[in-house]
């Protein structure tokens, strides 16, 4: 069983910077994938990032890329999620999910069904 808790979302103007933690719990971290997810009102959850094993094993979608930078740290077993450049259209519950990965060093996808979730960040960007 692996627990998840976001923080760090709040309000920011446009162009503006937030980065966001997940906190995992359990001793295997290194395992799982993580994912951050986005839903805004009225939409469809979006993926918006992934990461594998190490902080080289990457993937984004593409209404992100090049804004947002995932990490994450498997001795503190909290991956981050640095949102640069912010746009109004970046505004919604951000959670972060996860998967356990067969292998250690497998990569993430984004498509995978995720099995634990966390309860979600607000993230809202306006001026």
């Amino acid at each position: 069983q692996l627990q998840l808790v976001e923080s760090g979302g709040g309000l920011v103007q446009p162009g503006g910077s937030l980065r966001l933690s997940c906190v995992a719990s359990g001793t295997t971290f290194p395992y799982y994938r993580i994912g951050w997810f986005r839903q805004a009102p009225g939409k469809e959850r979006e993926g918006a990032s992934c990461i594998g094993y190490s902080n080289s094993s990457t993937s984004y979608a593409a209404s992100v890329k090049d804004r947002f930078t995932i990490s994450r740290d498997n001795a503190k077993n909290i991956v981050y999620l640095q949102m640069n450049n912010l746009k109004p259209e970046d505004t919604a519950l951000y959670y972060c999910a996860a998967y356990r990965a067969s292998a250690l060093r497998e990569v993430c996808q984004l498509n995978r069904q995720y099995r634990y979730w966390g309860q979600g960040t607000q993230v809202t960007v306006s001026s």
